[in-house]
């Protein structure tokens, strides 16, 4: 399996989906060979940190963005604000409070300059929301603000970190104050949309997908014939992204429609709010039909009842018993 990033709490599956999986939540042991920065409950918010400009320690080799860092020792004692430095400075969209950001990153501890995790050697960035409770502090506000194409280096003390509990599995102290090396790649919102290549809808059996990529939600047009016995996975926009894996998690936008009227039970644009979810959490008719999707796409997907919800639908949701459900996916990032 591969090994998760420290800084991440697991991620959040979708409900109305995932309440109707085959009864293994996976959810929290996805994580169980890693620490979460997630607060307890008993704990309360720090006041946000004054940010300076240092001091930093320097960065020795791999100074260019997207290459691996390495980091010289802290010299003397670091500052008790949040230190932050903009080494190369992107041009593209700015990352807010909530984003979504697609970065490589390595951190270590700033007395021993030990490496305690770093995204580079597995040569996958992680995909982490900045928002209270998801991630750490320090990256929330070290990173509000920076610009995709940027390589941010920053000092987290530990009321910004980890708190006075540290992180025993990664040998951080509770006095330790932290040193990130972040390459924001990319930031997501409720306002992206696939980018892909539009691919001709040719089959009038199949249901018509809009096309738009201006966040907004994209029309969904269920042809009045009967629905497909078999499951459909095809592509509305191509994506020129990594493949998704069966094992994989998933950053999306979708709608669903019942096939039977074309009713709407279910959007993230609705709820103006991206989600993400393990392919292994959701329905059979979500993990078959993704897997091997590529990121930067929108997929239709038509989920007969046997790969969907059957003969019990989630309480509430409208869908009716046996339903075939019609899905546009945006595959925005794996995770």
């Amino acid at each position: 399996m591969r090994r998760r990033s420290l800084l991440i709490a697991v991620p959040t599956g979708l409900v109305t989906l995932a309440a109707c999986g085959d009864g293994d939540d996976s959810g929290s042991s996805s994580g169980g060979d890693s620490a979460s920065p997630e607060a307890s409950a008993s704990s309360s918010a720090p006041p946000p940190p004054k940010v300076v400009d240092g001091p930093l320690p320097a960065i020795t080799a791999g100074t260019k963005f997207g290459e691996k860092p390495t980091v010289a020792k802290g010299s003397g004692d670091p500052s008790k604000d949040l230190a932050v430095k903009t080494v190369v400075a992107g041009g593209g969209r700015a990352v807010a409070e909530n984003d979504f950001v697609s970065a490589h990153y390595l951190g270590q501890v700033w007395a021993s300059a030990k490496v305690f995790d770093n995204s580079y050697d597995r040569k996958t960035p992680i995909v982490i929301q900045l928002a209270q409770g998801s991630i750490i502090d320090g990256w929330r506000y070290a990173l509000a603000g920076r610009k995709t194409g940027s390589r941010v280096q920053f000092s987290v003390p530990p009321v910004y970190g980890y708190g006075e509990q540290g992180n025993e599995q990664a040998g951080i102290k509770g006095d330790d104050t932290l040193v990130f090396v972040v390459d924001v790649q990319d930031t997501f919102n409720a306002n992206s949309s696939a980018k892909g290549k539009k691919v001709p809808q040719e089959d009038a059996a199949l249901p018509k997908v809009g096309t738009n990529t201006d966040g907004k939600a994209p029309s969904i047009e269920v042809p009045k014939g009967d629905a497909p016995k078999k499951l459909v996975a095809e592509y509305v926009l191509e994506g020129d992204g990594a493949e998704v894996g069966a094992q994989d998690s998933v950053l999306v936008q979708y709608k669903g429609v019942v096939w039977d009227g074309g009713k709407e039970f279910d959007s993230t644009y609705a709820r103006k709010q991206l989600t993400s979810f393990s392919l292994q959490q959701v329905v059979k008719g979500w993990a078959q039909g993704l897997t091997g999707k590529k990121v930067g796409s929108r997929v239709l997907v038509v989920i007969p009842p046997e790969l969907g919800y059957g003969d019990n639908p989630p309480e509430g949701s409208g869908i009716e018993k046996d339903s075939t459900l019609v899905f546009s996916v945006d595959l925005l990032a794996k995770m």
